[in-house]
């Protein structure tokens, strides 16, 4: 499986090493930053090497380099090193190289539990957090005064059953358990305003806060939706594959239940539109004006609207005004940024003005490809709807006073 992982900064350089099974000269890496070097947002996640297998990711600008001298699934060792970068997420809130720095001696014990001889062990950030105590400022300075590390001194208890997910004799004064649908749309709109290509990559999260070992069961109106879905453990596939229920004793606390993808068979109905005028002419002022509005939203309310333009190589600087936000222009990388944060449909954003262009200039690229992010909240886009939540006890009885309040991205139980 995993030999040795290395962790690598931006600049190419390797500030952690950890080795399981066998010591990984450093050199190996060579190859990956060779491919960095040739492409840097193409690097290849799996390099052949003479005696390994390279396989990485890259999150926030820190490059996580896995060495395998045997071939493994290498879809096994991804989805592991970005089970790595969750961990580290969840313990310091950030993965960089600076936060990874300051946390060395938590990071290696981490590693250490996360991975045995090479094979994934404890993955699960409920369970690592029974052994290794999160790191707070009252922890450290005790820690440096007594000598004593964040090692828990007793094994978690749910390592020692059958649901090693899940920790026993958990107790709550009010029960409750949350559920956070989240739908991420990648579309590709031409300039007349019709999807050209639209997909969307949905999540479930959870924030289960359940006395006992309950056992909950979820089911959706529309589930043949969804053309990919990936589970979290706990999740019973089988009754998926007949039922196309979520049937699952959920860990304690915060966890990703499902990931699903929702391809262009489907409709997907765009909640943004952008009208736009464009006019580059060469040894001329060129002209820009953009305005940005909401389509169906449903009621709800577009935000963190956010546009980003690719303009023209001979573009040198813009003189624009907004009624709403604030644009920067990159004169390096010629992106032309425009944050728009809330949109009132009572006044639509509106960016104008002119653009100079570079004296001389034969050719111009007169279709800039205009990127727009957002969020809506409350909102599925997909049209994904829940169906009914059931959770059931010790012995597959229906809990009594169970309420649930279901909405379009989010839906709630208590007790």
């Amino acid at each position: 499986m995993i030999h040795s992982l290395f962790i690598i900064n931006s600049s190419g350089d390797i500030f952690l090493e950890k080795h399981w099974r066998s010591v990984v000269n450093r050199s190996v890496c060579d190859y990956f930053l060779d491919a960095q070097l040739a492409k840097p947002n193409d690097i290849p996640p799996i390099i052949q090497t003479a005696h390994h297998y390279l396989v990485s990711v890259q999150r926030n600008g820190v490059s996580l380099v896995a060495a395998c001298k045997q071939e493994s699934p290498p879809l096994f060792v991804i989805e592991f090193l970005h089970r790595v970068v969750d961990t580290f997420e969840d313990y310091f809130s950030e993965c960089t190289e600076s936060i990874i720095k300051e946390n060395y001696v938590l990071v290696y014990e981490l590693l250490d539990e996360m991975l045995d001889n090479g094979f994934p062990s404890v993955t699960e950030s409920n369970v690592l957090k029974e052994l290794i105590k999160p790191p707070n400022i009252l922890r450290t300075i005790a820690n440096t005064v007594t000598g004593k590390s964040n090692m828990a001194g007793t094994l978690p208890t749910g390592q020692l059953s059958a649901i090693p997910w899940r920790r026993t004799g958990v107790k709550y004064t009010n029960n409750e358990a949350y559920f956070d649908v989240v739908e991420e749309v990648d579309a590709i709109i031409d300039k007349s305003g019709s999807t050209v290509f639209a997909e969307i990559q949905g999540y479930i999260d959870c924030c289960i806060k359940l006395s006992g070992m309950p056992d909950l069961t979820l089911s959706f109106m529309n589930p043949r939706l969804f053309d990919d879905v990936s589970f979290h453990p706990c999740v019973r596939f089988k009754r998926w594959e007949g039922e196309r229920l979520l049937s699952f004793i959920p860990p304690d606390g915060n966890f990703r239940l499902m990931s699903y993808h929702i391809g262009t068979q489907s409709i997907v109905a765009i909640p943004i539109y952008v009208r736009h005028n464009l006019s580059f002419k060469t040894g001329e002022q060129a002209k820009l004006d953009i305005t940005v509005g909401p389509k169906t939203t449903l009621g709800r309310t577009l935000e963190n609207v956010k546009l980003e333009i690719q303009m023209p190589k001979a573009i040198l600087n813009c003189s624009l005004t907004t009624n709403q936000g604030k644009y920067a222009f990159d004169p390096t990388n010629k992106v032309l940024t425009w944050d728009v944060g809330r949109i009132d449909v009572t006044k639509l954003p509106n960016i104008r003005g002119s653009v100079s262009v570079q004296v001389g200039t034969t050719s111009l690229e007169t279709n800039p490809s205009i990127n727009v992010h957002f969020t809506i909240s409350q909102l599925a886009v997909s049209g994904l709807k829940v169906n009914r939540l059931d959770m059931y006890g010790e012995k597959y009885k229906p809990f009594k006073g169970v309420k649930y309040l279901t909405k379009a991205g989010k839906f709630q139980m208590r007790m």
